[in-house]
């Protein structure tokens, strides 16, 4: 039986040529993942774990704890991709051998195609891992979907974008929480919030981000018409706490400034305020700095007092004293001027 072929042609593929181009490939993951620096840093990891007052402070714990763990895995899936590299190597000679000696093996070429499919799949991934290095993009995410324009047509493809997502967690491993959901008027779903647990799911949902159309024959329309629903996804890192505080760069601030066209209704009733002096004992008067006594001063009555602050207060705010105005007198009344 001859080794296998491309589909569609009479060529055979050249699975040596695919295991080098993969070779290649996991050489240079090699290098940009840093993998000589995350060996380093997990023997650090290491060590710092491994003292006895590292759980004191519980955040410093947690966070040496967490990037252990991640630098373990990343460490153990390189290395896992170099044993499966190392293992296609044999079946590759052992194919090439048989092939030489005349006598192919049919079962070594499909299981050497097996595997190349695996590490063709696997080295994706972790070359796609590669291009997640944001701030936030190895977290949870918290991801929000709500029907757009195309009533409940809109509604029914806002459920199926969250089965959608639903499965695509599953199949990667991750955990999915439903927080909420709305349902709609007749069918589907007006809104639902759903966290995605499972690193880098907010790198990979964050490229989902978006309005999302779809175009089919309605099931809710009697005459069978095509519709154009549209549906959004909003997605968010977790966070389960906030350390430090939060720096907003004045570039992002607006401040709007506004002025009133008209006075305030209370306007003419403002009083500017004085510094209020506790009055003297009566027969005493205030102590001067060598311990003498000195008079009492005089006050005036209070509704008097309380007519000068008036005063007082609308000459500060330069507004015209209405008992200074002079008012109109009839003739043959009041005094003459200069008596």
């Amino acid at each position: 039986m001859a080794p296998p072929e491309v589909a569609g042609s009479g060529e055979r593929r050249d699975l040596t040529a695919e295991l080098e181009g993969l070779s290649g490939r996991i050489a240079e993951a090699e290098g940009y993942l840093d993998i000589d620096t995350l060996r380093s840093r997990r023997d650090e990891l290491e060590a710092e774990a491994a003292q006895p007052d590292l759980w004191d402070d519980a955040d410093r714990g947690r966070a040496v704890t967490t990037e252990l763990g991640r630098v373990s895995d990343d460490l153990a899936k390189f290395e896992e991709l170099i044993t499966s590299l190392d293992d296609a190597r044999v079946l590759d000679e052992l194919v090439t051998e048989a092939e030489a000696g005349g006598s192919p093996e049919a079962e070594l070429a499909k299981e050497l195609e097996e595997a190349l499919g695996d590490l063709e799949t696997r080295v994706a991934r972790l070359e796609l891992q590669s291009l997640l290095s944001g701030e936030y993009d190895d977290r949870d995410a918290v991801a929000e979907v709500h029907a757009g324009a195309g009533g409940t047509d809109a509604q029914d493809w806002a459920e199926m974008l969250l089965r959608m997502y639903t499965r695509w967690a599953e199949r990667r491993g991750f955990g999915i929480e439903i927080d909420e959901a709305t349902e709609g008027k007749e069918a589907g779903l007006l809104s639902a919030t759903f966290i995605v647990r499972g690193r880098f799911a907010y790198g990979l949902l964050s490229a989902e981000r978006g309005v999302h159309r779809l175009v089919r024959i309605s099931p809710f329309d009697s005459q069978h018409r095509r519709q154009t629903s549209f549906a959004s996804l909003d997605a968010v890192p977790f966070l389960d706490e906030l350390t430090g505080e939060v720096e907003i760069d004045e570039k992002d601030l607006r401040i709007d400034l506004y002025r009133s066209a008209h006075p305030p209704p209370d306007r003419d009733r403002r009083v500017v305020p004085e510094r209020a002096e506790p009055a003297p004992e009566q027969g005493q008067g205030d102590a001067d700095p060598d311990g003498q006594a000195r008079p009492a001063r005089a006050r005036g009555a209070p509704g008097r007092d309380r007519q000068d602050r008036w005063r007082a207060g609308r000459q500060r705010l330069g507004e015209p004293d209405p008992l200074l105005h002079a008012g109109t007198v009839p003739v043959g009344q009041g005094r003459a001027d200069g008596r």
